[in-house]
């Protein structure tokens, strides 16, 4: 699918997201919240139809005749009308769940990638029973599609069932290992359950893919765990992963968000040799300088 980017959010540490860039046909990411928080990845957004152009008829050519006839303008084509499909995904993207769902739900057969938006809608407003139900009719229909495993598995993330949520995950990757979403949120999963190694492990498998996998802008956002000491590993990783994709600034806003939930302190940061490149940044040097202050 293209894209909703992202329901792509757990009361633990999620990211919907995505739910993911391939699934249906959504722009891009749609990080949202989900129980309480914004779902990672959760793609699906179709672009709006255009209106179909008509050309201003041509100006008539004048005849030698004085009698002839002006020549008419050609009539304008009939305006096109959307499909109940069409006018779900511009109701999507305006934000208006409940009515998209209600014109899917008027498209004559379903398809997977109409279960897949139906349930990124339902995931959208919360509602997670029925996005499940969705998400596993899309399944039935198509079984190897790593877009809806993914966007399945950030429901799980939700709902703090990280164990079913690593395995729906896992199966996305087998379909697809490239996937730089699909590691992202495995990665914020195994954070979940303090797997901070093998969830760094997972971060820099993605970022390898795509370094702008945790860039805001691109609707992948990382949804902040309820425990403190959670928030403030996940804050710490990111920081390792932002330093190895070049993101200083990023590195630098994560290990402050660290240092704000105690999970580490400026000497800590200091002898990490990870952070050895953010030594001759101003900020850094502030950041430490005031943490050492305190």
């Amino acid at each position: 699918m293209s894209g909703f980017d992202e329901l792509r959010r757990l009361p633990g540490l999620v990211i919907l997201a995505g739910l993911m860039a391939a699934h249906c046909a959504y722009p891009a990411q749609v990080p949202a919240q989900v129980a309480g928080q914004t779902p990672a990845q959760v793609q699906a957004q179709t672009p709006a139809q255009s209106p179909t152009q008509v050309p201003a008829p041509a100006a008539g050519a004048t005849s030698p005749a004085a009698s002839a006839p002006a020549p008419q303008a050609a009539p304008a084509a009939p305006a096109h009308q959307p499909t109940p499909e069409e006018l779900g995904d511009s109701l999507y993207v305006h934000q208006h769940y409940q009515q998209a769902i209600a014109a899917y739900s008027k498209v004559t057969e379903m398809t997977p990638s109409l279960w897949n938006k139906m349930g990124i809608a339902y995931q959208m407003m919360f509602n997670l029973k029925d996005a499940t139900r969705c998400y596993n009719a899309s399944l039935k229909l198509n079984p190897r599609n790593a877009d809806v495993l993914n966007n399945l598995a950030t429901v799980y993330d939700s709902l703090k069932d990280y164990g079913t949520a690593e395995r729906y995950y896992r199966k996305a990757l087998k379909i697809d290992p490239k996937s730089a979403l699909v590691l992202r949120n495995l990665g914020s999963n195994q954070l979940a359950q303090h797997k901070f190694k093998k969830g760094w492990a997972d971060y820099q498998a993605a970022l390898a893919i795509d370094p702008q996998i945790f860039d805001s802008n691109t609707g992948a956002s990382i949804q902040n765990p309820t425990n403190v000491q959670e928030r403030g590993a996940l804050h710490y990783y990111m920081a390792k992963s932002c330093v190895s994709a070049g993101q200083r600034e990023c590195a630098i806003d994560n290990l402050r968000m660290a240092l704000n939930e105690g999970y580490t302190n400026a000497k800590k940061i200091s002898e990490d040799n990870s952070f050895v490149s953010l030594r001759d940044l101003p900020a850094f040097q502030q950041l430490i300088a005031a943490q050492t202050a305190h």
